[in-house]
């Protein structure tokens, strides 16, 4: 079962508070990805940070996409008809969209968005009233107006998800499952969120400092969530031209993850949940970008 449980704290079998029983409420993880969505259009001040890569996101994606359909697309679709027959046509698309996927999303987090996810994923935290959490990993503007003009540049180490050379073998080795009638676009999806999942949150155990001993048993307990935390965002990055923006919503959406657990984790053992800073509805949106930084900053 898909639940958000914290590990038991020391104040195990005290009586909660009203705000602790609300957090420990649990919400499927492949929800996420989907609020962040609806998160990242309900609060303009996020907007600075998409529109400065609208246009080329939407220009590479159109680019790759079109290759990829011109010169991949009706030779997969052949050799697909062997085992789907009509099929063939619905699932070389797929296949097709994930290829792109991939190929985009390589291109797009190495020269354009990863700083972008990182200064989304904070703002989401400062907005959720996580300043403390971000504190120690990055410099905190008290006077500015909103989350986004209160980040400033990384004391350490700022990077959303790092390329994991494992996940594009496994997506290559993947791929044939595609060739399973009806199930298998399905199988791959899942097969790969599996391993795409926990990278999401990599930026939130950074912010922990957590060992990696530590981390990854953080990433077993929750195995099943983060597997269906991947499957949903790398199906919305298989939607053609809006891939790119699905990841950067997609990056709120885990932030929001983020935010809950550590909600529901101060909320187990005592300590004050922190209440959202700003509200969304005075936010202006004519906000400057964060200072510009590097991601290889020295541990």
């Amino acid at each position: 079962m898909d639940s958000e449980s914290p590990s038991p704290g020391p104040n195990q079998g005290t009586q909660l508070d009203p705000k602790a029983r609300k957090l420990s409420l649990r919400t499927p993880s492949w929800l996420f990805p989907f609020k962040g969505i609806f998160y990242f259009f309900s609060h303009p001040f996020l907007y600075p940070l998409l529109k400065a890569r609208l246009i080329p996101c939407a220009v590479l994606s159109f680019i790759v996409l079109s290759i990829l359909f011109t010169f991949t697309y009706l030779p997969q679709v052949a050799f697909l008809a062997i085992f789907h027959g009509p099929l063939a046509w619905v699932n070389g698309a797929f296949l097709v969209l994930g290829e792109g996927a991939i190929i985009i999303q390589g291109l797009f987090e190495a020269f354009f968005v990863d700083e972008a996810l990182v200064d989304i994923f904070d703002a989401v935290l400062v907005n959720e009233g996580l300043t403390d959490l971000l504190a120690p990993s990055r410099e905190i503007h008290a006077d500015g107006r909103t989350p986004v003009q209160r980040l400033g540049k990384p004391k350490k180490s700022a990077v959303y998800s790092p390329l994991s050379i494992r996940l594009i073998i496994e997506f290559v080795l993947f791929l044939p499952f595609n060739l399973i009638p009806i199930f298998g676009t399905p199988l791959f999806l899942v097969l790969t969120g599996h391993r795409a999942g926990p990278l999401h949150h990599w930026r939130y155990y950074k912010l922990l400092e957590l060992p990696k001993k530590e981390r990854m048993a953080e990433i077993r307990r929750r195995r099943l969530q983060y597997t269906w935390f991947g499957t949903a965002a790398l199906t919305l990055q298989l939607v053609p031209l809006l891939s790119m923006l699905f990841l950067l919503t997609t990056a709120a959406g885990s932030a929001l993850w983020a935010a809950r657990l550590e909600k529901q984790k101060r909320a187990f053992t005592g300590r004050p949940v922190p209440h959202v800073r700003v509200p969304a509805d005075i936010i202006d949106a004519s906000t400057d970008d964060p200072p510009s930084y590097e991601d290889n900053i020295e541990q």
